[in-house]
């Protein structure tokens, strides 16, 4: 059960570092979501951040306007937006916004009282956020998502939970909260709520939604060990993936939402699967030893997939499966040892292990083992974006 509250909406602040001149002109091509507001007599619910010290007061002396240190902070979140040309990190003071490439901060805010936020998530480049509280002195409670407008550096609206949330996903027209065994999907103009989807236990709070202009796929744990569930919103579809033996750790899903990645815990297979019919398209090796797996990310034209886990490795692999056509021209031959590298044993697979043909890697990047990494493809070509949550 969800408590829905939206906001008065006071005189607007804008904030011109929120975008940059070229952010700006992308801004205004985006379709924002206009929310409904009604007033709310909730004294509590509005949030009092600091002031930008990157804008302070006017008539302040010089040295008054040298802005103090920042302080240490625990990173608590550290997330992609959804064309992954940005990057959120949750602290305990507050939250900041990066550019990808070139690399810098695009703004932050830091809170007075408590200030620990555990989820941020990006709409795109827009000012909307969704913010979860988190760490040991939450900003909020760790049981609702606020709805940060950073235009007016306030909060325009919330969900309230009985327990707590544990991911946030966004698009321009829903907003879908994740907890530990349900997932809700609302309307992002009225906050009006849609569907509702139990899942076996997420504590990571597993959930990606599609983010091409069409219908929304959305793809997140089923009812059963190593299941996925796709639902496909405008057929009103729902397929059920067998995807591994043992439980889901990771998945990701093209921006289109018919190619999905899925990892499980055992660490060592990457599966790639049509979610319109379910059906197995490619298996790729990450490895022989199991391990974690951090992150998969398929680029935007869906020919490479990167995957990152605890091994300090970042691995690529070349893609020659396409939703309803296994081999499609656009990918080269999966016998091409440049783009789809498999054991030299690989010619007598029906007799040896299934490890020996198995298809690997045709890049690696070695990173320090034992960090947490995410990972994305970069806008420019042959490009990879790496995050460390050590914060490297």
């Amino acid at each position: 059960m969800a408590t829905v509250s939206a906001y008065s909406n006071p005189n607007p602040n804008p904030n011109p570092n929120f975008l940059s001149a070229t952010d700006q002109t992308n801004h205004n091509q985006e379709s924002l979501p206009q929310m409904q507001h009604q007033p709310s007599s909730d004294p509590e619910s509005n949030p009092t951040p600091n002031t930008n010290p990157d804008f302070p007061p006017p008539l302040l002396t010089p040295s008054e306007m040298v802005p103090p240190a920042a302080p240490p902070f625990s990173l608590l979140h550290l997330s992609f937006n959804q064309d992954h040309g940005c990057f959120a990190i949750g602290t305990d003071h507050g939250f900041r916004i990066y550019n990808c490439d070139p690399f810098r901060e695009i703004f932050r805010r830091d809170f007075d009282r408590g200030g620990g936020i555990g989820v941020v998530e990006m709409l795109f480049r827009c000012n909307i956020l969704a913010l979860v509280g988190g760490g040991p002195e939450p900003q909020y409670p760790p049981n609702k998502v606020m709805i940060w407008d950073d235009h007016q550096s306030r909060c325009i609206g919330e969900l309230s939970f009985r327990s707590e949330v544990r991911s946030v996903r966004l698009r321009r027209d829903r907003i879908v909260v994740v907890l530990e065994q349900k997932i809700f999907v609302y309307n992002f103009a009225d906050l009006k709520l849609l569907h509702q989807i139990e899942t076996i236990a997420n504590p990571k709070g597993l959930c990606v939604v599609s983010q091409g202009a069409g219908s929304l796929v959305l793809v997140c744990p089923g009812l059963q060990k190593g299941q996925v569930r796709v639902e496909h919103y405008a057929s009103k579809r729902t397929k059920f993936i067998m995807a591994h033996d043992s439980r889901i750790a990771c998945f990701a899903l093209t921006q289109d939402g018919q190619l999905l990645a899925t990892a499980s815990t055992k660490g060592t297979l990457v599966r790639i699967f049509n979610t319109v019919d379910g059906s197995l398209l490619q298996e790729v090796r990450r490895g022989a030893d199991r391990a974690e797996i951090y992150s998969l990310a398929f680029s935007s034209n869906a020919q490479w997939l990167a995957v990152s886990s605890d091994k300090g490795t970042v691995h690529v692999f070349s893609l020659k499966s396409n939703a309803g056509s296994p081999c499609t021209e656009r990918s080269r031959s999966a016998s091409d040892p440049a783009t789809s590298p498999h054991s030299s044993l690989s010619f007598i697979r029906g007799v040896l292990p299934k490890y020996f043909s198995s298809e690997w890697s045709v890049a690696q990047f070695r990173l320090v083992e034992g960090s947490q990494y995410i990972v994305a493809f970069g806008h420019q070509k042959n490009t990879v974006v790496i995050l460390g949550v050590d914060g490297r």
